[in-house]
């Protein structure tokens, strides 16, 4: 099958604020297709190789579903407390239960990215990072909890709370990718987009954006 001069941009993702992140430097997916699948860390497996793994996995599983010509990202988040991954948040319990343990201590945020070419993509190139940032929060009294556990942004949220919600109020430190703790690293996203043989920025369009702000 002959490849398009453009071929469809997939996220392999139902998250809004990815979506959001991808407007945000002047692109749109063509399509949202999310990959279902376990997310459960191996045994003993790390952080960053969990992240890495799993995001992998999501673009592999769109990838081998499609049979027209399109690239697709995936992408997953890790909080960990050392070698400790916090999974997404199910309850109220066990946001109040991350949350504690996150109160005055820093934490390491791990988000993967992969893009995989589809079958017919055949001019597609499969890359792969993981960007680590370090997130402290402040000492978070039980009313602080139970207020971000009433703003409900712990729902489904890696560690149980959101960097774009209420709990920035109590976040301290960040060194490392604001938007890699909201769920994608705009910067290597960008960069592995370049590198790809098809261009999904439209020319100058970065440029004039940077324009605009100075």
């Amino acid at each position: 099958m002959a490849t398009s001069p453009h071929p469809a941009l997939i996220l392999a993702s139902a998250s809004p604020r990815r979506v959001a992140l991808l407007r945000q430097i002047g692109l749109a997916p063509d399509e949202i297709l999310p990959a279902e699948l376990d997310e459960t860390p191996l045994k003993g497996e790390l952080p960053r190789a969990c992240a890495i793994r799993l995001a992998e996995a999501k673009a592999r599983v769109i990838a081998d579903q499609l049979d027209r010509p399109a690239l697709i990202l995936a992408a997953d988040t890790i909080v960990a407390v050392g070698r400790r991954i916090l999974p997404k948040a199910e309850n109220p319990q066990q946001a109040r239960e991350y949350l504690a343990l996150l109160s005055g201590r820093r934490h390491t945020v791990y988000t993967a990215i992969s893009m995989r070419p589809s079958k017919a993509l055949t001019e597609g190139r499969c890359a792969s990072r993981v960007v680590a940032s370090k997130v402290a929060f402040s000492c978070l009294t039980p009313h602080h909890i139970e207020a971000l556990i009433a703003a409900g942004d712990w729902q489904g949220k890696a560690g149980g709370y959101a960097l774009q919600g209420m709990a920035a109020r109590f976040i301290r430190f960040i060194s490392g990718s604001p938007s890699a703790v909201i769920g994608l690293p705009l910067f290597e996203t960008s960069q592995l987009l370049r590198g790809q043989p098809h261009s999904w920025f439209r020319p100058g369009i970065m440029e004039s954006a940077t324009s605009h702000r100075m």
